[in-house]
């Protein structure tokens, strides 16, 4: 599998880590933090930004339209 490239089909395009590279409405990766310890990533819709800092090195943190609260492993093409 190429670099970027996800199990799913999609595509990691920008990095998670910079708030800047965030926007509601973008399609994301997640990891919950129930699934910090397995690296289980959940996909989703950009509802909020809940982080403030303009970088997090684990992640910027989101809430999902499905409510789902985690960190921003990869950004997926929509």
């Amino acid at each position: 599998m190429e670099k970027g490239a996800l199990k799913n089909g999609g595509y990691c395009f920008m990095d998670g880590t910079k708030r800047v590279n965030i926007k509601p409405g973008m399609r994301v990766a997640i990891v919950l933090k129930k699934d910090q310890r397995s690296g289980k990533l959940t996909e989703g819709i950009v509802k909020d930004i809940l982080t403030n800092s303009q970088h997090h090195p684990h992640g910027i943190k989101v809430r999902l339209k499905s409510g789902e609260i985690g960190r921003v492993k990869e950004i997926l093409k929509s």
